[in-house]
């Protein structure tokens, strides 16, 4: 009986998620309004973390200029559930108008040369559009376009946004897969082009660096650097900008493209140097409602 509840539940939430998705952007944005509402005054979601956070990292802040981009955040956080839920209806057009890649010959010049890449990009702006590069990005005969997921306990919401991030052609690969994948993509011959959100906080196990994140010595996830340094992986930067509401420019920057000569943690230390330059440029658009300092 639980079993037949919880799939009547998944099947009116799925057909209420795709109603919804059908909506045109400027009605979600009126949704979000509402959305933001209750997340940030009714329900509370994470305040107290997003609080603590910002008094971290914007110490030199007065308390009314931080309570600002804490309302900024909850109402781009809004933002980003419908834009996320529009992924399942919006039109290849509408989204190369809304979400514009530069410099992506930065990237070219090494897939089409054979060269393997790596994509960093970080919890900014909406990281679930960033899969439609492969509209802006040259695919030569036989690339492997894939971006590094965390599976979801929950299956529904598992396949959900599995969906949802190969809608461009990228193929999702499992956090634990990861490097077995790329190697095997390596030894057959193949190109890869890889996308990696590496400023979440690694486990007490995982803890390897350290480095200075808005002042503050902050242990940060290394995987992806052994990774480039041992498969000579390019290692590319993607600068999010919010130009405005709905609207994302995503910056290619070369971070590294001789990963094997670099010594320990430089690429490390010069990624999450990127990122931080990134919030602070705008500070509400960054997922501020994780513990980032926790094992500090």
């Amino acid at each position: 009986m639980k079993n037949l509840l919880e799939k009547i539940g998944y099947s009116l939430l799925s057909a209420l998620l795709n109603l919804l998705a059908v909506l045109p952007l400027p009605i979600l944005y009126i949704i979000s309004d509402l959305l933001y509402l209750i997340i940030y005054y009714v329900i509370g979601y994470r305040r107290k973390v997003v609080r603590e956070n910002l008094l971290k990292a914007f110490a030199e802040k007065s308390d009314d200029e931080r309570l600002v981009i804490e309302r900024q955040f909850y109402k781009h956080f809004a933002d980003y559930m419908v834009e996320t839920i529009k992924i399942l209806h919006i039109s290849d057009k509408e989204m190369r108008s809304r979400m514009e890649f530069v410099g992506a010959d930065v990237v070219d010049r090494f897939t089409t040369q054979g060269r393997s890449v790596m994509l960093l990009l970080g919890h900014y702006g909406n990281w679930e559009w960033i899969p439609s590069l492969t509209m802006w990005c040259a695919q030569p005969q036989g690339i492997q376009l894939g971006q590094i997921y965390r599976p979801l306990r929950n299956e529904w919401f598992d396949n959900f946004f599995l969906r949802l991030r190969t809608r461009f052609g990228t193929q999702c690969i499992a956090k634990n897969d990861t490097f077995r994948n790329l190697i095997k993509c390596k030894r057959d011959g193949r190109v890869s082009l890889t996308g990696f959100i590496a400023d979440q906080t690694p486990s007490p196990r995982n803890i390897h660096h350290r480095t200075e994140f808005f002042g503050q010595l902050t242990p940060v996830l290394t995987g992806f650097e052994t990774i480039a340094r041992k498969l000579d992986m390019a290692v590319v930067y993607i600068d999010v900008e919010v130009v405005k509401r709905g609207y994302y420019r995503a910056t290619f920057r070369l971070l590294e493209d001789n990963p094997t000569t670099c010594p320990d943690y430089d690429i490390t230390n010069r990624y999450i140097a990127a990122m931080e330059q990134t919030i602070r440029r705008a500070p509400h658009a960054w997922l501020w409602t994780h513990k980032r300092w926790k094992w500090a």
